[in-house]
């Protein structure tokens, strides 16, 4: 398989074994991250019921304490989870492939604030409001075709939307508005 390969953008119907994947895969990072772990979140697509997505588990994890990337690369790393740099302040973002293939993505971030993180927010109110489960996968549909291999673009392009899910679980739960894009620490 080629990396031009690796890199496309596939969106596929809801699988139903995507929980099982998640399951499965939260105790292997349970066991890997041992009592530092709080807690792990199925984040993404593909933890909400319906939802077209790309078949790559997303998981949030908190830690207490927040250490540095290494402490959890050397922890995940026999797990088969590699440390992705992205920049990001306040999360570190693990990988994992199967046969050269995204298969899993681990997001580790501090407790403090974890579950008043956009991406919870917007998969809870996602979960709640099926009309919007639908206008999301057609969105994905579209721009996977339009963006096959620009992930960025594809990402770029859902922002209008995703936001406005936001705001929308934010107003419920009584939080202020915040950018998607901005760390939450």
């Amino acid at each position: 398989m080629t990396e031009q390969e690796v890199q496309q953008i596939v969106v596929v119907p809801f699988d139903p074994d995507w929980s099982r994947q998640f399951e499965r895969e939260r105790g292997i990072v349970s066991e890997a991250l041992g009592p530092a772990l709080a807690a792990v979140e199925h984040t993404g697509s593909t933890a909400i019921p319906n939802q077209a997505a790309k078949p790559i588990i997303d998981m949030f994890a908190a830690v207490r304490p927040f250490a540095e990337a290494s402490v959890y690369a050397d922890k995940l790393s026999p797990a088969g989870y590699s440390y992705v740099e992205t920049g990001m302040e306040g999360r570190y973002l693990f990988a994992k492939k199967r046969g050269g293939v995204r298969t899993g993505h681990l997001h580790i971030l501090p407790l403090e604030g974890f579950y008043e993180r956009n991406e919870l927010l917007f998969r809870d109110y996602l979960r709640a409001h099926p009309d919007f489960v639908r206008q999301y996968g057609e969105l994905k549909q579209r721009l996977a075709e339009q963006f096959p291999s620009d992930g960025e673009q594809y990402t770029r392009a859902k922002t209008a939307f995703i936001q406005q899910v936001v705001d929308l679980a934010r107003q419920e739960k009584g939080l202020p508005w915040q950018n998607v894009w901005e760390s939450q620490v």
